[in-house]
């Protein structure tokens, strides 16, 4: 274990392990499913995460929560189970952190926009801007947002020329 993981209180330990693991406050956040200010209270020890979070963090950063609260190892591991632990390198599954919840949402209300030409300019802008890449389908979002508002494009100019830049002189008779 790294000794600046070591020293300090728990927000420097947490901020130390995050660096650690590669992250920024965002991704780490956005997978465990928190605030990036959470994450920031926390590191700067103005609160502290709960148990479950805490348990969370330390699957993600690949250290126990012993180390995180303790500032240090456990006795019980043993030299051969820490050089183990050290080579395998822990990959998280994307299933864990994905938000499936979010992106099916996203992906529904990119479709729906396309009904509206008008809305289905601004919305998928949004949509856009919403999406990340924790989200299941995050690039099939983003292709569906783009061809919403080609489609709104067209159809909004179509309704604009229609009615407003050169209208049709329909003329409507009456039947006797």
């Amino acid at each position: 274990m790294e000794e600046s993981l070591m020293q300090g209180s728990l927000g420097k330990r947490l901020k130390a392990a995050r660096e650690k693991a590669g992250l920024s406050q965002n991704e780490a956040a956005t997978i465990i499913h928190v605030s990036r200010q959470s994450f920031s209270k926390w590191e700067n020890d103005h609160g502290y995460p709960d148990l479950d979070n805490l348990v969370y963090i330390s699957d993600l950063y690949g250290v126990t929560v012993d180390s995180l609260l303790k500032g240090s190892v456990e006795d019980t591991t043993t030299q051969a189970n820490k050089t183990q632990r050290k080579t395998t390198s822990v990959k998280l599954s994307p299933k864990l952190y994905q938000n499936r919840d979010e992106g099916l949402f996203l992906l529904v209300l990119a479709f729906v926009s396309g009904i509206v030409p008008p809305v289905g300019i601004v919305l998928p802008i949004y949509i856009m801007w919403r999406n990340n890449k924790y989200n299941s389908l995050y690039k099939v979002i983003y292709l569906v947002s783009v061809i919403m508002i080609i489609v709104s494009v067209i159809g909004t100019s179509v309704y604009v020329s229609d009615n407003w830049l050169s209208p049709t002189q329909t003329t409507v008779y009456r039947v006797k």
